[in-house]
């Protein structure tokens, strides 16, 4: 790492600490969460759709990506909160009719430091208003008193009281080049009481060193 990318990433880290931002979201299916485990990345959808280890398992949480075609090489996380709506219709449209139920894998936040991460201050495919950046001042830019987002020029703003480390706008996302590695987990959060030991029986299988799952239902919200 040169001295000039040292500074770029010590930049990020140094806000990320500022606003007590300690972990970063991912939400996928139990089939998704085994995969994971098995290869050991949370793969970009680009990696997933070659993968022929996963492929017969494999179930993206959106069916096309057509809206942001150029950036399915990245994986879509999102900081300290996740996106309830994206998850809702996930849920609730894509896969309401699937055998399925949903995890949250917590990743560190140092990953937000990492080379060639770009953060977006709303969803990533609405092209015509959001803003995409990198380094310290595009992650700033999540936090901004008032964010733009959807179609129709809508704006979300910061309320009194809202946790320094929630981004203005839900939706806005980290996108992480190619693949996070799973040393990088801290912790899997689950809807569901009973899945918890469902989930916790996977590490030993996959030979991953095990991390808590914790009974979250209001993280799912």
């Amino acid at each position: 790492m040169s001295a000039l990318e040292a500074r770029f990433a010590e930049a990020v880290a140094a806000y990320t600490a500022q606003r007590g931002i300690t972990e970063v979201l991912h939400f996928t299916t139990n089939y998704g969460a085994v995969g994971i485990l098995a290869k050991g990345f949370v793969l970009s959808r680009d990696r997933l759709a070659k993968d022929k280890y996963i492929e017969h398992i494999y179930t993206p949480n959106c069916p096309t990506r057509h809206k942001d075609s150029a950036w399915t090489d990245y994986v879509n996380l999102s900081i300290s909160r996740v996106n309830s709506r994206m998850l809702g219709i996930s849920a609730g449209k894509w896969h309401a009719t699937e055998d399925l139920w949903w995890v949250v894998l917590a990743f560190d936040a140092s990953l937000l430091a990492h080379p060639d991460v770009h953060f977006v201050t709303t969803n990533n495919t609405y092209r015509n208003c959001l803003k995409r950046g990198t380094g310290a001042e595009g992650l700033q830019a999540l936090f901004a008193h008032s964010v733009e987002w959807g179609w129709q020029g809508s704006h979300i703003t910061r309320y009194p009281g809202m946790p320094d480390a929630w981004t203005t706008d839900p939706q806005a996302e980290v996108l992480y080049p190619e693949q996070v590695p799973i040393q990088l987990l801290r912790a899997v959060y689950v809807r569901v009481e009973e899945h918890a030991d469902t989930v916790r029986s996977w590490f030993p299988i996959m030979d991953v060193p095990p991390v808590p799952v914790v009974f979250r239902p209001d993280v799912f919200q």
